[in-house]
This record gives C-alpha cells, structure tokens and sequence, in this order.
C-alpha cells in the first residue's frame, strides 16, 4: 500500500500523438513517438513497444496518457522522455489508455 502524497508524486498527463515513426534499432518491435503535453511541458518523445495494435499513422492525433516525471532513458540511441501508458491484452501486446472524453493537452490525472 501507498499513501495518497506518493501517488500525488507520480506525474500522469494527458498529451496528443503529434509524430510517430518506425524504430528499427529497437531491440523488440517499437516506434518513436512525439506527444504534445500542452504549452507548460510542450512535446516530449518516447519509444513505445505499442506495434501489435496500432500503426503509425493511426496513432498520430491519438490523445493518451504519459508519465513525464520518470527521468529520461536512452533507448538505442534514441532519447525517452516519458512513458506511455497503457494495458496489456491477454497476449501481452499494449492497448493505450485514452482520456474519454477530450480533455486538454498536459492535465494532470487526479
């Protein structure tokens, strides 16, 4: 169990897919993905193993939910800013979460 000021700390926002390309030198199948998380935080990039549900045509535009508060991590060469999060289907492959309905760029999940 956690106390509520630890999960206060974990910093969720919610973002918009603006680029998403093929990640050849990632280890596993994975993309590069650019979310913007409004004008405060502004747009941040990650690598995400999400290729089994989504193309990356279908992910640019998509709202979803990021942690931005993780620290960066080099993937392959490629610069991790946040994670993005989602669930695993009964085979493992990620579904994202998605804010339903619209809200902002970079609101925090309360």
């Amino acid at each position: 169990i956690i106390s509520y000021d630890q999960f206060e700390s974990v910093n969720i926002r919610s973002a918009t897919i603006v680029k998403a390309e093929e990640f050849p030198k990632a280890r596993n199948p994975s993309y590069k993905i650019w979310a913007d998380f409004g004008d405060e935080i502004g747009i941040l990039q990650t690598s995400a193993q999400v290729t089994v549900h989504y193309t990356p045509e279908s992910l640019v535009g998509r709202k979803v939910a990021g942690c931005i508060n993780l620290g960066e991590k080099n993937i392959a060469g490629f610069m991790s800013q946040f994670l993005l999060l989602g669930f695993p289907d009964e085979n493992g492959a990620i579904c994202l979460i998605t804010p339903d309905p619209h809200v902002p760029n970079g609101k925090k999940l309360f």
